[in-house]
């Protein structure tokens, strides 16, 4: 049986067992490279986006809503058709050769970059965004158990937060000397070293599913080889057939859509206080900056414990909850320095808390829904309530309503959002009990040897 890092206070503080040292260290390696790989580039997404004024961001928010539906079902035939790091491997390929282009585009026909081509990029970005993350968190879902993921989800997270810290300071430091173009390299340098790093994964130990079967058959097949199956739709179909699933797609849409109100409040009271663009982006510096900060504390000491403690259903209702206390806070204080501490404790709550939390939701599901229906969510259903989001947000603009206007149209539905929270938590753990009742029982080891265990995740 596997005991604790012998001599270690950091085995002890994080519960990591000897033998999850390196693949939870690989993990984070993963995510730090995804995010400085994303990170390095997000100012230049953001500049370019802005430059047709805010009422633009919003049409591209629709593009980008419509380019990750189409995306969807090509990804879709490609986890039907290849094996598990082949079409990982695929895409991260696809992205990086994308940035390759745009680099090469840059430095060999500048006058060819516009507005228009600007936002093409600010399009492409956002659905390289969303697919670099999703594809880490379903292998992370893959690759470990429900009783795992709750121990080290948010300490891996911690290996993200240092690489979206590390990557806007290597652009600062490489934009002068490098030049703008040669960024986009540096971000596709790091998404192959990101791919090695999922490779590494993979191959570290055998997943959950690895022990017990994908398909919970208890056959051994080794998961990077083995091919789903199944139609490119299949993941948008089990959406729609399954009420856990679609429970956890409309707790992200609700998500996104708080997020964006909070973006376009933030947009439209900086905006109002007039000044350079100086100004501007060293006041979003700051957000950044408290915000990664605080991320990084609540990841490395505090979630992990919160998970295991107080479980999954009430560690999902703590960003409503928080959500409902600063929209109330916002009405009635209503002030640029509210709003900044407001959207910071949201991202950080979201970043160090939520997402691990909700990344845990996709270990009792199957491997095809891991990653077909989990891709079909965490893109196109993220970016729908993006574009949901921006809308309400212009309505209630139009209509004159401040932020007592806002708040009416959020509490509420923040409070129907804490209640999926707390739902999901609770189907969870019974789909978990379930699964773990339909396996068969373990035999006893034998005298001498050490005693086996069984995953809970298929």
């Amino acid at each position: 049986m596997t005991t604790l890092l012998k001599q270690t206070r950091l085995g002890a503080l994080f519960k990591l067992r000897r033998d999850e040292a390196v693949p939870v260290l690989l993990a984070g390696l993963f995510f730090f490279c995804v995010l400085t790989a994303l990170m390095v580039l997000r100012p230049a997404r953001d500049a370019l986006g802005m430059q047709r004024g805010i009422e633009a961001v919003r049409w591209l928010f629709m593009g980008t809503a419509l380019v990750t539906l189409l995306a969807n079902p090509v990804f879709g035939w490609l986890v039907s058709r290849l094996p598990r790091l082949t079409f990982i491997a695929a895409t991260y390929v696809f992205f990086a050769l994308s940035l390759v282009g745009f680099h090469l585009l840059l430095v060999l026909a500048p006058e060819a970059v516009g507005i228009t081509s600007g936002q093409v990029f600010y399009v492409w970005f956002s659905v390289f965004n969303l697919f670099a993350t999703m594809l880490f968190w379903a292998l992370m879902a893959d690759r470990f158990t429900l009783e795992q993921s709750k121990r080290f989800f948010a300490l891996i997270s911690v290996g993200g937060t240092l690489g979206a810290i590390f990557g806007p300071w290597l652009a600062s430091v490489l934009a002068r000397p490098l030049g703008t173009p040669a960024l986009l390299l540096v971000s596709a340098g790091f998404l192959m070293l990101a791919l090695g790093a999922a490779w590494a994964v993979a191959r570290s130990q055998r997943s959950g599913a690895a022990s017990d079967g994908a398909d919970g058959s208890g056959q051994a097949e080794r998961p990077e080889h083995a091919i789903i199956g199944g139609s490119a739709w299949q993941g948008l179909k089990a959406v729609f057939a399954s009420r856990y699933l679609l429970g956890i797609a409309v707790y992200v849409i609700i998500m996104a859509v708080v997020a964006t109100l909070l973006y376009f409040t933030r947009l439209q009271m900086v905006a109002a206080l007039g000044g350079d663009m100086d100004q501007r982006t060293a006041l979003f510096a700051r957000i950044d900056l408290i915000t990664q900060l605080t991320t990084l504390v609540l990841q490395a000491l505090i979630a992990g414990r919160v998970m295991e403690r107080f479980g999954v259903h009430l560690t999902l209702m703590l960003l409503p909850l928080t959500v409902v206390l600063g929209f109330v806070g916002l009405a009635i204080v209503g002030t640029l320095a509210a709003l900044i501490v407001f959207e910071a404790t949201f991202r950080a709550v979201q970043r160090a808390l939520t997402r691990p939390a909700r990344e845990t939701l996709y270990t009792v599901v199957s491997r095809e829904d891991k990653y077909k229906s989990k891709a079909f969510i965490d893109t196109f259903g993220y970016r729908g309530g993006d574009v949901a989001g921006a809308q309400v947000e212009g309505l209630l603009g139009r209509l004159g309503m401040g932020l007592a206007g806002l708040a009416s149209v959020a509490i509420p539905l923040t409070l129907a959002w804490a209640a999926l929270g707390l739902w999901l938590g609770r189907a969870q753990q019974r789909l978990a009990a379930e699964r773990e009742a339909s396996l068969p029982p373990v035999p006893a080891a034998a005298p001498g040897e050490p005693s086996t265990t069984r995953s809970p995740t298929p």
